[in-house]
């Protein structure tokens, strides 16, 4: 399950973006996107992350999960168009000749803190 390992490195990244100034802070949400073709199962990277969290300023933190769809262009006819079944022709002209253009993201987006006093902020 490569999940565990995208969770540790969520945690480590979303630790180190914290600035040293500021003291009892908490992580309260880390908001990702990710691609279809990521290969990433959010639920199992969910389920990770609340592992990987105990004991790290993301102690109880939540992670939202975007998904983005593939979104590719025909070469030949410069078409763009949404994939959302298993076929990467052109819906224009069947080309099998295609661009990726979105999908395979991996993104940390935010990340949103509270200080001890309990405000939210990102």
């Amino acid at each position: 399950m490569h999940e565990m390992g995208i969770a540790l490195q969520i945690v480590e990244i979303a630790s180190a973006s914290i600035p040293a100034e500021l003291e009892n802070v908490r992580v309260v949400r880390v908001n990702l996107k990710v691609g279809k073709l990521a290969a990433i199962v959010p639920d199992s990277l969910r389920f990770c992350f609340d592992i990987a969290v105990k004991d790290t300023p993301l102690a109880d933190a939540e992670l939202v999960i975007e998904e983005l769809p593939v979104l590719a262009r025909c070469k030949a006819c410069r078409a763009e168009w949404i994939i959302s079944d298993p076929v990467f022709t052109c819906e224009q002209c069947n080309s099998g000749s295609l661009e990726i253009l979105s999908g395979r993201e991996l993104d940390i987006e935010s990340i949103e803190i509270a200080e001890e006093d309990g405000n939210d902020s990102k």
